[in-house]
């Protein structure tokens, strides 16, 4: 099999996905390059299937929560920068803050 660099590229995004969707399951934080891997390869995937710019955009930046990562990967992610390919041809996206905020820590306790 002969695969181009983007079809290298893609499987490789893909491969690095699942590892990290199969940490995520296990309960496991994501570092850094898991967290790219799954933002990438859902948003490879919502544009594969049809869905529009906008949608994709929105798919990208709500995949993971500063809950999913280790501490200081949310930080890290700035702006992600994908190729997609819609049903029109190839895009670039830049998505901005990809991973949401996380949960809000609990109220501490009032001693009285």
């Amino acid at each position: 099999m002969h695969l181009t660099p983007t079809e290298m590229d893609r499987l490789t995004i893909f491969t690095a996905a699942e590892l990290a969707r199969r940490r995520r399951a296990k309960g496991w934080k994501l570092t850094h390059p898991e967290a790219l891997a799954i933002i990438c390869d859902e948003m490879h995937e919502a544009a594969r299937g049809g869905a529009a710019y906008d949608e994709v955009m929105r798919v990208g930046q709500s995949v993971l929560t500063a809950d999913d990562v280790l501490d200081g990967v949310a930080g890290l992610v700035g702006t992600v920068k994908i190729e997609c390919l819609f049903g029109d041809g190839m895009r670039i996206l830049h998505v901005e803050e990809a991973i949401g905020p996380g949960r809000p820590a609990p109220a501490p306790a009032r001693r009285t």
